[in-house]
């Protein structure tokens, strides 16, 4: 039999909702508030949990996180507003009061179905169950999906890209594959394609002979080769340049590298996997990358969702930051109060798990009590799309506004537009008074590409 919690402060549509459930076979306990039902029930025994959204203390939506039962919001107040807000939260559903009997059995019937309680499913044989994910947080459809794959992937030595969002923890993804595959045993080489300037790039990556070149004064051992047995993982591969693609090719095509400066070739043994949250077809079609080079890597491709796709993940992912953060920085355990809660579940977070954890950093560190509060995480979802509106607006050089008056990012993107012609990154990061990464990080953030040299 079924088993439903029904949360309701009203006791006359308390007892409506036992007395119908009841008639149709299922199971009711029953609780007035948010409190009762989580200190007089064991949350996660339920099949649903149908909560009014406006209860004495706290909403019905705090149960969301509180249980893995899908919770179904039933309210007076039946605005799409707040229909949107229950289910961004990670409410399976929304009915509005007053309801239909017949309403309400038949979404409970249609939950349970596509919702079934994890401890009815059949059990598996333990050699079976497949080790966790080390790092990734996540019960999502799509981050099962991923974890799935990844298992699967791990087991081969077929090229992976991994797809996704800056922040969305793709060097956790690849480190997953290493560690799961056979080659666990060695260490994973990282490479960021773009915190390596172009003049040096093929050098690092292949290695170059003695003489090679200016400022060339000892034979170099290059990280591919330093990969030899193991993992090379290259983060944010749009950026390599063309010449680097075709030696990369030639990596992937005849298992060899060829040093800069040498006329000889050694066999590699190396496994890739290949991170961007760039579009690597468009820049085919754009012909800065080359087409050969995408067919090659482009073996398996792992989708990573962003965060605001992934439901109640991010409570999920939020209260185990919070912990880790907690223990790293050695303060007393804290929690979210309820308005944190919800912020943190409404917030679209931009710049993903990387955003949500320097949010919740702060938060701690400012904190003076146990709950956290939304101020302190110092987030405003409508800032943040004008803000990323703003960002997106075409910049030309043909503007009239004297540069005394333009912004620190107006003067940043204009000094690009104008002078990435006939400067390389290193010599605008040098006249920005950046870093070369830096540099990096703010064309992804203000959408202006990196122009490549084209083959001659």
């Amino acid at each position: 039999m079924s088993q439903i919690l029904v949360v309701e402060d009203e006791v006359v549509i308390r007892n409506a909702l036992r007395r119908l459930l009841e008639r149709h076979g299922y199971g009711v306990s029953e609780a007035g508030s948010v409190k009762e039902a989580l200190d007089d029930f064991e949350m996660d025994e339920f099949d649903v949990v149908i909560s009014d959204l406006r209860l004495p203390g706290a909403p019905g939506t705090d149960l969301i996180k509180a249980t893995k039962a899908p919770v179904l919001i039933m309210t007076s107040y039946s605005s799409i507003r707040s229909a949107i807000d229950s289910m961004k939260m990670g409410a399976v559903d929304y009915i509005a009061k007053p309801f239909d009997y017949n309403e309400i059995i038949e979404t409970v019937a249609r939950i349970i179905s596509e919702y079934p309680r994890k401890e009815t499913v059949k059990p598996v044989a333990e050699d079976d169950i497949e080790p966790p994910v080390t790092g990734m947080i996540g019960s999502c459809p799509q981050m099962m999906e991923l974890f799935r794959r990844i298992r699967k992937v791990a087991q081969t030595n077929s090229t992976v890209l991994i797809n996704g969002e800056s922040g969305t923890g793709k060097e956790l993804v690849a480190r997953a594959i290493h560690y799961l595959s056979s080659r666990k045993d060695e260490e994973m080489i990282s490479v960021n394609c773009a915190a390596i300037p172009e003049n040096l790039i093929e050098s690092e990556l292949f290695g170059h002979e003695k003489g090679a070149f200016t400022g060339a004064t000892a034979t170099r051992t290059g990280l591919v080769e330093a990969a030899n047995g193991s993992t090379l993982f290259l983060d944010e591969i749009g950026e390599l340049p063309l010449e680097a693609q075709a030696r990369l090719l030639r990596v992937l095509q005849e298992n060899e590298i060829r040093k800069v400066g040498s006329v000889q070739s050694k066999k590699v043994d190396v496994r890739l996997v290949v991170a961007t949250h760039r579009d690597l077809k468009q820049l085919v079609e754009d012909g800065n990358f080359r087409e050969d080079l995408y067919y090659r890597i482009n073996v398996m491709t792992l989708l990573i969702p962003p965060l605001r796709e992934r439901g109640n993940d991010i409570l999920e992912l939020a209260d185990a930051i919070l912990l880790r953060t907690c223990k790293r920085l050695k303060t007393p355990l804290l929690r979210f109060s309820g308005s944190a809660t919800r912020a943190i579940a409404n917030y679209p977070w931009p710049g993903n798990v990387r955003e949500l954890e320097n949010a919740i950093e702060r938060a701690v560190v400012l904190a003076e009590d146990e709950d956290i509060g939304e101020e302190l995480l110092a987030i405003d979802a409508e800032a943040q799309k004008h803000r990323g509106e703003s960002e997106q607006a075409p910049i030309t050089t043909a503007t009239a506004e004297p540069v005394e008056e333009l912004s620190l990012e107006d003067y940043f993107q204009r000094f690009v537009l104008e002078h990435q012609d006939y400067m390389n990154e290193t010599q605008l990061a040098k006249k920005l008074g950046i870093s070369r990464k830096c540099l990096w990080e703010r064309r992804q953030r203000f959408g202006i590409p990196r122009k490549k040299k084209q083959p001659v």
